[in-house]
């Protein structure tokens, strides 16, 4: 078949537009309101434990959007609908009081926000437009939370330093109403609604798109469902506690000075997140080539490894905060873009969003749990010495829970996951 006789296929632009859209409703704001923390503390008299509980806390009073709202409503308006919430959230931060209870629905907005427009509706809009190249597909896509992450890293110091630290966060959040224009007119749920298909070749005719979606009660009955929440779940808090708490480690291990404190913070955050696209990118690579879930063990492990290299980050000798950051980015990286493509080989594409709907709420409760757990821990012993190694065992149950993956033997799964070779024409 010509060039000129193949059917039009706007993959590629979906992808395009996915990579500006994910990186604003979730890697943006994700990655850079922890460098905030510490300023509210200073400001507001709160402890760590404090400033770390209030994401949690939004988690189990918004945990429903997930599974209630996502599998029902449209991918595109959802990250309208999300960032807009996001938005509002940023505001919220900005120009509050001292009020924990201000603090904590600040919070359930964001919460709200990352639940309906964070990776579900991306992940659901990408993996409807590729079957064969989802891997790379989504690692292209997924660069960008990282990217954009890391020009925060770059610009949150010059902001607070230029107009304060609430006028930042003023402006920080403006930033996620740029994802309406590409959300609005150039994503498409799904190939059919222009008259295209899957990865732009012909239909096959048993695919994974013409199977029913297995019940939420068919998912949990699978052991399989359940180690790769715990799995996934387990890895993402021992991240987290990371990000969310660098600044603290940081300060505590000699960096008492604000602008240094800064300085160190942007460096180590920034560079792991370009570590991060390398990861997604590999890894990506190699997903449509290697056992995803042997690719997945190997992140969790290295996530478990990279963690006590921070603690080489001192005054002294800075420089290990670019070995710490390759090595955590990279993980971070590809530890993000697995959960989906792994959900989809378990349990098929029909039922992917109903699965990421249930393991994406569970990765999150950790995912904001765990900063909280490991500041309580770091209270409660005198440092993040020793809090931060509960955090390297979180990671390696991860590890652990994934390696006994199995795909499931019976039920509507193990069909909607066959794929039929179709001769090219």
């Amino acid at each position: 078949m010509t060039d000129a006789l193949k059917p039009r296929f706007d993959g590629p632009w979906i992808v395009a537009a996915c990579f500006i859209t994910v990186r604003i409703a979730s890697g943006f704001p994700y990655y850079n309101i922890a460098f905030f923390y510490d300023y509210m503390r200073d400001d507001h008299g709160w402890s760590p434990q404090i400033l770390t509980f209030g994401a949690p806390l939004a988690v189990m009073l918004t945990i429903w959007a997930g599974p209630l709202i996502v599998p029902r409503v449209s991918p595109r308006k959802l990250i309208v609908f999300g960032t807009g919430m996001i938005f509002l959230a940023f505001q919220w931060f900005a120009h509050m009081g001292a009020s924990r209870f201000g603090y904590y629905g600040a919070w359930c907005l964001w919460m709200l926000g990352y639940f309906t427009a964070g990776p579900i509706p991306h992940q659901i809009i990408l993996s409807n437009w590729y079957r064969r190249r989802r891997g790379r597909a989504m690692g292209i896509a997924y660069v960008g939370g990282a990217a954009f992450g890391a020009i925060g890293n770059w610009v949150d110091p010059w902001l607070v330093r230029t107009l304060g630290y609430r006028p930042a966060l003023s402006i920080l959040g403006a930033v996620l109403l740029l994802a309406w224009p590409f959300a609005i007119f150039i994503l498409k749920d799904r190939p059919e609604d222009v008259d295209q298909t899957p990865d732009g070749e012909p239909p096959v005719p048993v695919s994974e798109l013409e199977r029913d979606a297995a019940t939420y009660g068919f998912l949990t009955r699978q052991p399989a469902f359940w180690l790769l929440l715990v799995g996934s779940a387990a890895s993402i808090g021992s991240i987290a506690a990371v990000n969310f708490l660098m600044k603290f480690v940081l300060e505590e291990q000699g960096f008492h000075d604000q602008a240094a404190r800064n300085a160190i913070w942007s460096t180590a955050s920034s560079m792991s997140l370009m570590a991060a696209i390398a990861g997604r990118l590999v890894v990506g690579y190699l997903a449509d080539r290697w056992p995803r879930k042997y690719l997945m063990v190997a992140t969790y492990v290295l996530v478990a490894a990279a963690i006590p290299l921070l603690f080489l980050v001192t005054p002294e000798q800075p420089q290990f905060a670019y070995v710490f950051a390759v090595v955590f980015g990279f993980a971070m990286g590809a530890d993000y873009m697995l959960i989906p493509l792994m959900a989809a080989d378990l349990f098929g594409l029909p039922s992917l969003a109903r699965a990421m709907a249930a393991i994406l709420p569970s990765d999150t409760v950790t995912q904001y749990w765990c900063p909280n757990l490991i500041a309580a821990l770091a209270a409660a012993w005198a440092g993040y010495g020793s809090a931060l190694w509960v955090a390297c065992a979180i990671a390696a149950v991860g590890a652990a829970a994934v390696s006994l993956l199995q795909r499931p033997a019976t039920g509507p799964m193990v069909a909607a996951t066959r794929i039929v070779a179709v001769p090219k024409g």
